[in-house]
């Protein structure tokens, strides 16, 4: 191989790792895909794969790692002074040795020992002649122009590269302007001066690239967007789920001032992940639970807390402050179960149904159906929401004169039916006073309106899966019903639900409220961006959950996801290569693949991250609290 050709953007913008690294583009392979089991399979990112070869040198296999950008010269005319490279992303690593690779299975034994052993020695050495590094690398449908003194843009779109040409490394700096220079430009702060610290810093985490050099890039997304714009968190028990989860909503919430948020926690985990929040009296919020609380200890024994830290009594002084700041409180379910518009509606199709033969009532019918609908349009009213007073006692008076009208028989269905309306202002009043007697208890009237106050942080720690999901369906309808109403998109409100199967189970195995809640999380998923709703979902198995919801997000992290399935789908659904998505399978706990639409400084280009510890910002405020 000739000596790799100099280029005069390779110390500004590129990295050869000290001369080591000389390589050329070997062959571009077309990826065809012969029906969609076959494409989940080999997954759908690229058209095309690459391979690279690489002279050997031994320290190489140190230095390169999977999720690096390699840049080659494409076919696309570039204008003068600029080069135009098309970008590829390192998906595997591995050596050859020449005379391994011509050993056969069926020669003789002792001969076969006799190589493998000679070749260790070669590994040591520099010996380009026996050896060469190989590089599997996909297209990330982007292409890098390069002006002079290293001004660069992106331009989206593939550009079949030429093969045989250099291959180049974007070095760590290209990397750091590429994810973060949009980013770091809009929220105005020095990504050459991050730090780890939550109140200092919003970044997430660190790019994990040049590790072994102890280069430090980190890795920043818009908050503003990836609240909106929706986003997903898929991993297997112990990859850190909700140590990231956690570790994000810290930094929405101390670095944005229009981000409200509320967390479904069936888990009760989020009282301790989010503790130094929770107890900060700078942040209004409150602890939801399913029972009243009324002694430390009691609170402290709900709490779901990491194994290292069950015993830690340094807990009990942060819930303290909690509690002192009177932040807990627990859900109280209506016990007078008041009808809604729709149950009205539904009740006179059920009368009409029964009086077919009967023109008169089908008349006195309509005009009770008219009347709700008029009161419901001139008051802005949606059919999901209970009635009031002022309606009842509308409605009841036009039941009375259309029976009295149409001449209704004192013993049929319909004349019951409207002369026992008023009987539901009684229903009112029985939970008006339940309301007043629970004066600690929260309904989930008195939830939205904590949201549309002050509260910035709504912690909902219930157990009870049937309780949970009515409040969310009651909830999330609710907050869309009203947004939508009033035309408003800020404050935006972020909805957190961990366990995500628990609340968008897959829609053909769901039955009664499961069902239910399932199709009001995609409706919230749907339609909640347009009025500043977002929503992020956690799970560790993805294969269970709704695939109509899962296609509203617009970015997503992916730690280990052990089961085939679960990799297969990620890959269909959100376009990540699945030779991309198998080095996912090699993450320590809180080592991610990120992938954004919308909210990273590069669109849809997957990027390998090492997550900040949000334990150690719990750490840090309970050496504090004591």
């Amino acid at each position: 191989m000739k000596p790799q050709e100099e280029n005069k953007f390779n110390s500004l913008c590129f990295t050869d790792f000290d001369g080591r690294f000389h390589a050329r583009l070997a062959a571009v392979m077309p990826r065809f895909f012969g029906g969609a089991e076959e494409s989940k399979i080999a997954g759908t990112g690229a058209r095309y794969q690459c391979r690279v070869k690489v002279e050997y040198q031994k320290d190489l296999m140190g230095l390169l790692e999977e999720g690096m950008l390699l840049a080659v010269k494409n076919f696309k005319q570039a204008l003068m002074g600029e080069e135009r490279y098309t970008l590829m992303e390192i998906s595997r690593v591995w050596p050859e040795h020449f005379g391994l690779r011509g050993l056969s299975d069926h020669g003789y034994y002792p001969m076969q020992f006799e190589i493998i052993e000679q070749s260790e020695a070669d590994w040591f050495t520099d010996d380009r002649s026996t050896m060469m590094i190989q590089i599997d690398a996909i297209p990330i449908n982007y292409d890098l122009i390069i002006g002079e003194n290293c001004e660069f843009k992106f331009v989206k779109g593939f550009s079949y590269p030429i093969v045989g040409s250099p291959v180049y490394i974007l070095n760590s700096e290209m990397i750091n302007r590429m994810y973060n220079q949009k980013i770091a430009e809009k929220i105005g702060l020095d990504p050459s001066k991050t730090v780890e610290d939550a109140q200092a810093d919003p970044r997430l985490g660190v790019v994990k690239m040049f590790q072994t050099s102890k280069t430090v890039i980190p890795i920043y997304v818009d908050f503003e967007k990836l609240v909106r714009y929706h986003f997903g968190v898929f991993a297997f028990t112990g990859g850190g789920k909700s140590n990231l989860m956690s570790n994000i909503l810290r930094r929405i919430l101390l670095h944005t001032s229009d981000v409200k948020i509320v967390v479904f926690d069936v888990s009760c985990e989020y009282v301790f992940l989010l503790l130094d929040l929770l107890a900060d009296k700078e942040i209004p919020a409150k602890i939801i639970l399913e029972h009243r609380i009324d002694s430390l200890e009691q609170f402290f024994n709900s709490v779901v807390k990491p194994r290292e830290y069950e015993a830690d009594e340094r807990i009990k002084a942060g819930l303290k402050r909690i509690m002192e700041q009177e932040k807990v409180a627990y859900y109280t379910r209506p016990k007078q179960k008041v009808p809604t518009y729709a149950q009205f509606l539904d009740e006179l199709n059920d009368q009409r149904k029964s009086n077919t033969d009967k023109p008169h009532y089908i008349n006195a019918i309509d005009k009770i159906h008219d009347a709700i609908l008029e009161y419901m349009e001139e008051h802005g009213l949606s059919e999901n929401q209970e009635v009031d007073e002022p309606f009842i006692k509308r409605i009841d008076k036009i039941c009375m004169e259309t029976i009295e009208e149409f001449k209704v028989h004192e013993k049929s269905g319909l004349y019951a039916w409207g002369t026992t309306r008023n009987t539901i202002i009684d229903q009112l009043k029985k939970r008006r006073e339940e309301e007043q007697k629970e004066t600690s208890g929260l309904t989930v009237e008195k939830i939205r309106e904590l949201l549309e106050n002050d509260t910035k942080l709504v912690c909902i720690s219930i157990s009870d899966p049937t309780t949970i999901k009515e409040l969310v369906i009651t909830l999330t309808h609710d907050l869309l019903i009203r947004r939508k109403r009033r035309f408003q998109v800020k404050p935006y409100i972020l909805l957190v639900f961990d366990e995500a199967q628990e609340f968008i189970p897959e829609l053909a195995g769901a039955a009664g409220i499961d069902k239910k809640c399932s199709r009001q999380v995609e409706t919230l998923l749907r339609q909640g961006r347009k009025y500043g709703l977002g929503v992020c979902i956690a799970t560790q198995r993805i294969a269970y959950l709704n695939t109509n919801a899962l296609q509203q997000l617009h970015t997503y992290f992916v730690g280990t996801l052990p089961r085939p399935y679960d990799r297969a789908l990620i890959s269909d659904t959100f376009m990540i290569d699945k030779g991309i998505l198998e080095k996912t399978l090699e993450f320590a706990p809180g080592e991610w693949l990120l992938s954004s639409y919308i909210a990273t400084g590069i669109e849809n280009v997957p990027i390998f991250i090492k997550a900040d510890n949000a334990e150690k910002e719990i750490e840090k405020f309970l050496k504090n609290a004591v």
